[in-house]
């Protein structure tokens, strides 16, 4: 199985790993990142969380060649808090979020994330979670819809593509992947669709709703910051600009004092920056992985440093 985790050098060289630290990848996938932390841990442990049993399936193969230094959890890393109070650990020294999609996922066609294959609409990263995009797109309303593609897809047609996906299952529920990239066509015209590729905007806009991408986001950061000991790092990879505005937001209300009392002679601990960040500018990928891998374009790296 080929997958290729994006800015693997420089999230490992971020996280400056200690060989008795403790380390999470929140985001598992097909442990890209977690067999190169893993490799450079003598007494340290590796945390790893997915909610893709099926990536965790691989991804233990590939871990237990390596060491037996690592747990992996099967839960969302929303929970990040409970997850470590459950192994007993208080702080740690790093932690990854690398929020692409992995490979393997987006080209299994039966798990409906792929405009380009047909499948049943489903986009769920984990299967025991109630809504799928065939829900969504047979029982929101047509406000709702809109709101969604326009918020999360960023697509300039969205109020005509709700429309017309309100109108088409009337006449019969929506199935499958190719059934609404059709019904796209068909409300935004064939000049549009194949110039902007509206169908990319829309199907990412319903795999955020699905599996509250962003709300998940917002909560988890502050607690990945709370749970770093000092000297500890997060590096973050995100691939589009609303992943990215809420990672830079929240990494720049920590790293600077707080409004209310700047310019105080003695200013209390608990308005004190919480970190550092080590780029103020994201790191980009490198002309050489952009050759290699066409999923990298998008991708933003951005890491800070308790202090």
């Amino acid at each position: 199985m080929k997958h290729y985790s994006v800015m693997l050098n420089e999230v490992i060289e971020a996280l400056n790993i200690k060989s008795d630290g403790i380390y999470v990848d929140a985001t598992l996938g097909y442990a890209g990142m977690s067999k190169e932390i893993l490799k450079r841990l003598d007494k340290g442990l590796l945390i790893a969380i997915d909610e893709d049993l099926d990536a965790i399936k691989y991804s233990e193969n590939v871990l237990q060649n390596i060491g037996g230094n690592y747990k992996i959890i099967n839960d969302n890393f929303v929970n990040l808090k409970e997850i470590l109070n459950k192994l007993n650990i208080t702080k740690v020294d790093g932690i990854i979020f690398d929020l692409g999609f992995s490979s393997p996922q987006i080209d299994e066609d039966q798990r409906g994330f792929s405009f380009m294959s047909d499948a049943v609409l489903d986009m769920r990263m984990n299967l025991n979670n109630k809504v799928s995009a065939k829900d969504i797109v047979n029982t929101y309303s047509d406000e709702k819809l809109w709101d969604i593609f326009f918020k999360y897809g960023e697509e300039k047609l969205s109020k005509v593509i709700s429309k017309e996906i309100v109108n088409a299952r009337k006449i019969k529920e929506i199935e499958t992947t190719l059934e609404l990239v059709e019904i796209i066509k068909k409300a935004v015209g064939a000049n549009y669709f194949y110039k902007q590729h509206p169908e990319r905007k829309i199907f990412q806009a319903l795999r955020i709703e699905v599996n509250k991408e962003l709300e998940v986001l917002e909560k988890v950061l502050p607690i990945a910051i709370d749970s770093l000991n000092k000297n500890g790092r997060i590096a973050v990879i995100t691939f589009h600009s609303l992943e990215d505005k809420i990672v830079k937001k929240k990494f720049k209300d920590n790293s600077e004092i707080d409004e209310m009392v700047k310019g105080l002679p003695n200013i209390p601990k608990e308005y004190l920056p919480k970190i550092k960040l080590i780029n103020k500018k994201p790191i980009l990928p490198s002309t050489k992985e952009l050759e290699e891998n066409s999923r990298s374009h998008s991708a933003k790296l951005r890491i800070i440093e308790r202090i």
